[in-house]
């Protein structure tokens, strides 16, 4: 079979003599790995892992001859390459596929075993010239398929080519594919490479079926030597001309939102027993899906989101912090996702609730950022609830430009959820850059244990209100609470009333149906669920919990909000929130761990959802009370001793930062700003945070 030619006998030569020149390139051969119940085919290909997607392929090309098929059961690595211009030179080859080398962490060269040169569809008449002929001879790729565009000729090489055509509705896009060869069809099925969780910090690893329906499938692929799931990740090649804002987005989801295709456990093997796999997806994942992003896994969580602590999980591994020794706490109940965010530069977000500290919290711990947005931001249909009235979603990132990019196209008013959840007013989140004028510095949670850790917060003061022409007042807030008219709920009244809402919420929709069906099924039983939900389901009476309290818990906590909104951070012509708390919702410097025993050595170690004395409530709870808005910063890190390495290591050193609800976007503006200025800078995964 010839080779392409571009119609003179000179170009002819030249390859003829460049095939007998070229040395043949050595390529790593791929080895079957194993075939999922999806029919996928997990494959290695030089010192890496990846999963290729045959039962619904990406396109099926028709060639213009007989191919020789592949073996029964075999793949070839192929790479697809765009053509830009009539003529395809060998620079321009040789850059594309530098680029791909350079930006993308699946594609190697080894998937030139196979080159697919196809047409933009900008472009008719399309030739190689005679460097791009060397470039190609130089590859050496076993199969060399070219678009009917091309021009054809009937040139003597040692490479094959084959002329094929793309259906007109292909969704083919460049980049690293694995391919079959049959009956003179050739099938390109998406690959993605394997990841293993060396920390632990997911259930599994899901991946798009491809189907056209939106379904996904779990990875049923774990690395047996170290009990690690395997995490699939596709290229990033395939969303560079995406023009979608989330176009190639590797995110991380909590195993409370519903994945079409998935069960949603809730971190509850109980659950996942007695649950049905989810047939739609929540509209606040979709939206990820429908702005261009990936879903690689769930990823584990305190069971139903409660806040646990490490050593009181049951049903799950608990996750590994990847900062300071390794065996730092990743908090509740998102663990997962504040930490595989810290973890893994192949994983951009992971999205997580919050209801009473479950994405700030974890944030801090990890040294990434996080955010708890004002209450109502976000569409939690086909979530498993905890309080439907206190419940938020949020998102984890390392970098400041990131994080506001992916909430200015995350959030928006279609996504925001009913005032009859909520039991609050209508939410107005404007774009606002009406910044605050005051900082209050909360005196019940600061300073920060740490002095040296109190020393950067206080830089990070200094600089902000310089940038924004901010004054820093401190602030007592359970005083200013106390001395507030009788007419005002107190704080005994405020906290009561939300644990009302989530105690509710939860054995209704969960912890009801659960002790129902497994009592059934069991002979009476109890479930088997972790011992923080184990006696509040046990003792749940149904007399008390009653309608009537719930709608009185709500009034109760709107009136709450209205004063809050009136009286401390409010409105005014200049400002979205004429001030703004500070405060520590993690470890005030000091390391916390996951095994219990260490955290017993007084001004050393730090044990979390303290309310540290003097405080009328934990601060974590301030704004699931109030409904407002809070983001927990990382701003540098301090040493300590560790007592499990035995030597110094690196803690994060993280603020917490409230505002008004309605007032998400005036703060990332302001740490956009910051980050502009210099005053905030991108976290890096691994060991330390900077």
């Amino acid at each position: 079979m010839g080779f392409l030619g571009f119609g003179t006998r000179s170009a002819a030569l030249l390859l003829c003599a460049l095939s007998a020149l070229a040395a043949p390139v050595k390529r790593a051969p791929w080895k079957h790995v194993q075939t999922t119940q999806y029919g996928e085919v997990a494959f290695g290909l030089g010192n890496q892992t990846y999963l290729a997607n045959f039962r619904n392929p990406v396109a099926v090309l028709g060639a213009d001859r007989p191919v020789a098929s592949s073996q029964q059961g075999s793949l070839i690595p192929f790479t697809v390459i765009f053509a830009e211009d009539e003529v395809v030179t060998g620079k321009y080859l040789q850059d594309t596929i530098a680029s791909y080398i350079e930006g993308d962490d699946v594609f190697s060269e080894d998937f030139l075993t196979g080159v697919y040169i196809a047409n933009n569809g900008s472009s008719s008449g399309l030739r190689l010239d005679a460097s791009a002929l060397e470039y190609l001879s130089s590859l050496s790729p076993q199969h060399l398929f070219l678009d009917t565009s091309f021009e054809s000729g009937n040139y003597s090489s040692h490479i094959v080519v084959t002329y094929v055509e793309a259906p007109k509705d292909s969704n083919l896009t460049a980049g690293p594919y694995a391919a079959s060869i049959s009956e003179g069809f050739i099938t390109f099925g998406m690959v993605y490479r394997l990841y293993r969780d060396a920390y632990r910090d997911f259930l599994y690893g899901t991946y798009d079926s491809n189907d056209g329906q939106g379904t996904h499938n779990p990875v049923q692929i774990f690395q047996t030597n170290f009990w690690d799931p395997m995490i699939p990740v596709p290229s990033r090649i395939h969303s560079w001309g995406d023009p979608r804002p989330f176009a190639g987005y590797r995110v991380a989801i909590k195993d409370l939102f519903d994945m079409k295709g998935l069960i949603t456990s809730g971190g509850s093997q109980a659950w996942a027993e007695i649950t049905e796999v989810a047939n739609e997806t929540a509209p606040s994942i979709q939206r990820i899906l429908d702005l261009g992003g990936v879903l690689v896994g769930k990823y584990k969580l305190a069971q139903f989101a409660t806040g646990a602590n490490p050593w009181e999980w049951q049903d799950e591994h608990y996750p590994f912090n990847p900062r300071g020794d390794g065996w730092l706490t990743c908090s509740a109940s998102s663990s997962g996702g504040g930490c595989s965010v810290a973890a893994y530069d192949w994983l951009d977000f992971a999205i997580g609730s919050d209801t009473g500290s479950s994405m700030r919290r974890p944030a801090a711990v990890s040294g990434t950022f996080g955010n708890r947005p004002s209450q109502g931001l976000m569409n939690l249909s086909r979530v498993m609830p905890l309080g439907a009235a206190t419940d938020t979603a949020g998102v984890f990132s390392r970098s400041v430009h990131d994080w506001v990019h992916f909430a200015k196209n995350w959030y928006v008013p279609e996504l925001c959820q009913d005032s009859s959840i909520t039991g609050l007013s209508p939410l107005v989140a404007p774009d606002s850059y009406a910044f605050p004028k005051r900082v209050l510095y909360l005196t019940e949670y600061l300073p920060l244990k740490n002095p040296a850790a109190e020393e950067i917060l206080q830089t990070f003061l200094q600089n902000m209100t310089a940038v924004f022409n901010m004054t820093v007042e401190k602030f007592n807030m359970t005083a200013f609470v106390g001395n507030a008219t009788d007419d005002v709920p107190k704080y005994p009244v405020l906290y009561n009333a939300t644990g009302v809402l989530d105690t509710m919420t939860q054995y209704q929709v969960v912890g009801k149906p659960l002790v129902t069906q497994w009592t059934e099924r069991y002979d009476g039983r109890f479930p088997p669920v972790d011992p923080a939900r184990r006696p509040g389901w046990r003792q749940y009476n149904e007399s008390y919990y009653t309608d009537e309290l719930y709608a009185q818990s709500l009034a109760v906590k709107r009136a709450g909000v209205d004063w809050f909104e009136s009286e401390v951070l409010y409105a005014t012509a200049e400002s979205c929130s004429e001030s703004i708390m500070v405060w520590d919702i993690g470890t005030g410097g000091l390391p916390s761990y996951r095994e219990q025993l260490l955290n017993v050595y007084p001004d050393t170690t730090s044990l979390l959802a303290v309310t540290p004395p003097g405080a009328g409530i934990n601060g974590a709870n301030l704004c699931p009370v109030y409904g407002c808005v809070d983001m927990t910063i990382p701003i540098g890190q301090v040493p300590y001793a560790s007592n499990v390495s035995f030597v110094p290591e690196m803690v994060p050193v993280t603020v917490s930062v409230i505002a008004r609800r309605g007032c998400d976007f005036m703060l990332w503006n302001m740490w956009e700003r910051l980050a502009h200025e210099g005053v905030l800078r991108s976290v890096k995964t691994g060991r330390t945070a900077f």
